[in-house]
């Protein structure tokens, strides 16, 4: 049987800072005062509603909470396959070992997405070698060199995903942040950068720590001319915040042109409103939340395969 997805707790209290390090750095974070999904509804307005709520599973045993968090990766690739975030052997999702948390687990290059399972991840060390996993030790050059850079930078991150995502990339091509126009994008509100390099395929060192200090501390990167990249404390918060913007990127090319087409400009949501609404929208425990239904569903459809 599949190990469970979530623990039961009360709404967790936290700093109120917008950014993750600085308090909204922990898999279960989630400003005090605010509800869990709900803008502008304080907990206590909304603890007749919502008392309880899922929260990301403590598991001890770092042998297990490996082979758990393995299983929850080769989710992650079937959903991104399912979504057809796949072209060619472009994507990759890594995961930081918790047992060695300085090596890193990666999909083999070449293999579908959709056909992943958890037996088939590899294990990277901080020098690209590849030092365990399936029979397919094949890696991706690229993977390696962003993905490194970003865990080494970044000690929070337990997963890092990158895609070529259609809107995503055709988003970054127009070498701009994202706008808060809709209540999804406010999640990445002040959350976010833009890299306005475009120097080839990632094979360079150097390019990935280019990379790796744009980010910051901030979830999410649009790599101009490239695709997305997003960064969590949960392998499912940054699948979801993948998800969430490449539909932001998609909501806001439509809105653009047929703002453009009237003749007007998309309306944007004010600095007040979109701060309160990440607060509630952008946290990392409303990230894993968010990803859950996705990944139980995937889970249903996979039965146990995807844990071989």
């Amino acid at each position: 049987m599949a190990p469970p997805t979530s623990t039961m707790t009360e709404t967790s209290t936290a700093s109120s800072q917008t950014t993750p390090p600085q308090g909204l750095d922990s898999p279960a974070a989630q400003p005090s005062g605010t509800a869990p999904h709900e803008p502008k509804v304080n907990s206590q307005t909304a603890s007749a509603k919502m008392i309880k709520f899922p929260s990301p599973p403590t598991i001890t045993d770092k042998q297990e909470e490996r082979k758990y968090l393995k299983g929850r990766l080769a989710l992650a690739f079937r959903i991104f396959g399912k979504l057809g975030y796949d072209e060619g052997v472009a994507g990759h999702i890594t995961l930081r070992d918790p047992v060695d948390p300085t090596t890193f687990w990666v999909n083999p290059f070449g293999l579908a997405f959709s056909l992943i399972k958890s037996s088939d991840l590899i294990r990277v060390n901080h020098k690209g070698d590849v030092i365990d996993g399936g029979e397919n030790r094949l890696l991706n050059t690229a993977a390696y060199m962003i993905h490194h850079a970003v865990h080494a930078a970044r000690p929070d991150v337990l997963c890092a995903a990158h895609s070529h995502s259609i809107h995503g990339r055709a988003f970054c091509a127009l070498g701009r942040e994202l706008d808060c126009i809709t209540q999804d994008s406010c999640a990445f509100y002040d959350d976010h950068v833009v890299y306005r390099q475009f120097n080839g395929v990632v094979l360079a060192e150097e390019e990935g720590k280019k990379i790796a200090a744009c980010l910051g501390n901030k979830k999410a990167a649009l790599l101009q001319n490239h695709g997305l990249l997003t960064v969590a404390q949960t392998v499912e918060a940054a699948v979801f915040w993948f998800i969430s913007l490449e539909k932001s990127c998609q909501a806001q090319l439509m809105a653009d042109a047929a703002a453009r087409g009237r003749g007007g400009e998309t309306v944007k949501i004010d600095d007040e409103d979109a701060r309160f609404t990440y607060k509630t929208v952008g946290s990392p425990r409303a990230g894993w939340f968010s990803a859950k239904p996705a990944f139980d569903l995937m889970a249903r459809e996979c039965g146990e395969e995807y844990l071989q």
